[in-house]
């Protein structure tokens, strides 16, 4: 069913973009199904393509010599996976792994580049995205330092909830914690507290939210913050009412 209903407009980046300058990509666009744990790129791996999800979930995450590894930011269908490929650096330090199977449609670099340079809507698009990125990992990282794993437990639940469709995510916590940088006994015991105060439901490999409300109360103020960013910097762009149309169903 998600392969027949999955759409390049289901994706808020591309959703925005008028006719003249969505069609000349739509046909380069390729469907792509991501699978629970694959790595769209590696640290100083050249990017070849960029990622557009749609219903997928995608981790960035940096791993240690040691091996430890923390997400520095998350992204669905508000964003792209890929930024080095229009920012100039065409590799990353960290990873990109699929947190959340799904659909994404994905786009050559060199096209990527090309329409980038050519301005327009599209530009101006992505470098509001790379902002909003940029917020997202600079408050991951002060709350990782200064707030507690129930807010941090929170903020991500959030954030995640807000790319998904459906309010409950398939997740074990062991992999929450790992998202975290945290132990996974902290995660459980945050996870059983939300549970108590009938926040969430946990049981093996899922996470649903039951109580979105308490959830945000239980969260520290990172999550409204990049929700405020997102909001500001994509708000004036104009999502064009007959976009389903233009894009075709």
């Amino acid at each position: 069913m998600e392969r027949s209903t999955a759409h390049p407009s289901q994706n808020h980046l591309l959703a925005a973009l008028p006719g003249h300058e969505f069609e000349p990509l739509a046909a380069h666009l390729e469907r792509v199904s991501l699978k629970l744990g694959e790595v769209l790129y590696e640290p100083g791996r050249t990017l070849q393509y960029a990622y557009f999800p749609t219903s997928a979930v995608v981790s960035l995450h940096y791993v240690t010599v040691s091996g430890a590894a923390a997400e520095t930011a998350g992204v669905g269908r508000e964003g792209l996976v890929g930024i080095a490929l229009f920012m100039g650096g065409r590799t990353m330090p960290g990873a990109a792994t699929v947190q959340t199977a799904g659909v994404a449609y994905r786009l050559d670099r060199v096209r990527l580049q090309n329409a980038f340079e050519e301005g327009g809507l599209l530009q101006n698009l992505l470098l509001r995205y790379t902002q909003v990125l940029i917020t997202q990992m600079s408050l991951t990282a002060a709350c990782n330092r200064h707030h507690s794993i129930e807010q941090q437990l929170s903020r991500w639940l959030l954030l995640t909830l807000d790319r998904l469709p459906a309010g409950e995510l398939v997740m074990t916590q062991e992999l929450v914690a790992s998202m975290l940088g945290v132990r996974r006994e902290s995660v459980t015991e945050a996870a059983r507290r939300l549970q108590h105060m009938g926040y969430i439901q946990s049981r093996r490999g899922h996470i649903a939210v039951v109580d979105r409300a308490g959830l945000e109360s239980r969260s520290c103020e990172c999550y409204g913050v990049v929700k405020v960013e997102l909001s500001r910097l994509m708000c004036d762009v104009r999502y064009r009412q007959e976009m389903p149309a233009a894009h075709g169903a």
